[in-house]
């Protein structure tokens, strides 16, 4: 969207994606480079079986998830010391600055709607290569 063009609604279908830094594959959706929304961005992501993140955090924004289908195992804490399992039909909230890294450890895809606080779709994530061995390739369901 052009710097300084008039607000108004858009309607966007979810059509193309791009690969995050995280290690994903989203589908393109409400944020400042596609509508220029000022204070949220909302995309949809799939995670296939056995997909997982790279451990990273969002530096200064919140994440809320609604699980669509599926089921993901998030690691989450400074060391990724603590995991909870997302299923369909759950609300899932991810605050500032905390380090995580989620996983798809069945034979079914997962799908979620994302919503974040930063209009912009990577800026502040930050990668943290030292905490992806802290959870195994094939970590345990739980």
């Amino acid at each position: 969207m052009e710097e300084g063009s008039k607000p108004t609604c858009r309607l966007l279908r979810a059509e193309e994606s791009y690969d995050g830094k995280q290690g994903f594959r989203y589908l393109a959706g409400i944020a400042r480079e596609t509508v220029g929304s000022q204070g949220i961005c909302m995309h949809l992501l799939t995670v296939p079986p056995g997909g997982r993140a790279k451990a990273h955090m969002h530096e200064s924004h919140e994440t809320a998830i609604y699980v669509l289908s599926g089921e993901v195992h998030t690691w989450f804490g400074d060391e990724l010391e603590n995991v909870l399992v997302a299923r369909a039909g759950d609300l899932f909230y991810i605050p500032a600055g905390v380090p995580h890294l989620p996983a798809n450890l069945s034979n079914e895809p997962a799908s979620a709607v994302i919503a974040r606080t930063d209009p912009n779709e990577q800026e502040s994530v930050v990668l943290l290569p030292h905490l992806d061995a802290r959870v195994p390739a094939e970590a345990p369901a739980i």
